[in-house]
């Protein structure tokens, strides 16, 4: 596998975002990058800021329904860590594929806030209906994550 690798977000069957990252680790289940925010400007989500600058370590998993992206400023100082709940991910040569299912998790760099995020947009897609069981494995993967936010080693356990 090359050192550069380009990840594909989709959402619904059509690409949301594309962006180049650098290969940091695979252990066969879990595949690591590293990339600079990717996006253009800056995204406020009210509880935290991502901009120019930021850098995303990004955990993605061939066998679990979530990706766990630690972020951190450009300095190098840890902003929290955003998990998107996904189908497995693909691992295509040169590339990692996931699919976006809306629900996702924000755990702040001291772990005190948790924020379960767009789980009305999950209800409003629909999934439920056409893909239950991925909706029900969305759900357990979104509690999972939640769960071990609130344990003392937070989500890093995952990561090791």
């Amino acid at each position: 596998m090359t050192d550069r690798l380009t990840v594909t977000l989709t959402k619904a069957g059509r690409t949301k975002i594309r962006y180049p990252a650098a290969l940091v680790a695979d252990t066969g289940d879990r595949i690591s990058v590293r990339a600079p925010w990717a996006a253009d400007g800056v995204r406020d989500f009210g509880f935290v800021r991502f901009e120019p600058g930021d850098v995303f370590t990004e955990h993605f998993w061939r066998t679990r329904w979530y990706a766990v992206k630690e972020v951190r400023t450009g300095e190098g100082v840890l902003k929290g860590w955003y998990c998107d709940v996904t189908r497995p991910a693909e691992v295509l040569d040169g590339g990692i594929l996931v699919e976006d299912l809306d629900l996702d998790l924000w755990v702040s760099a001291d772990g005190a806030t948790v924020l379960r995020l767009d789980e009305d947009e999950f209800a409003q897609s629909g999934l439920a209906r056409s893909d239950p069981r991925a909706a029900a494995e969305a759900v357990r993967a979104l509690d999972a994550l939640a769960a071990q936010a609130h344990t003392p080693q937070g989500l890093t356990a995952l990561l090791t």
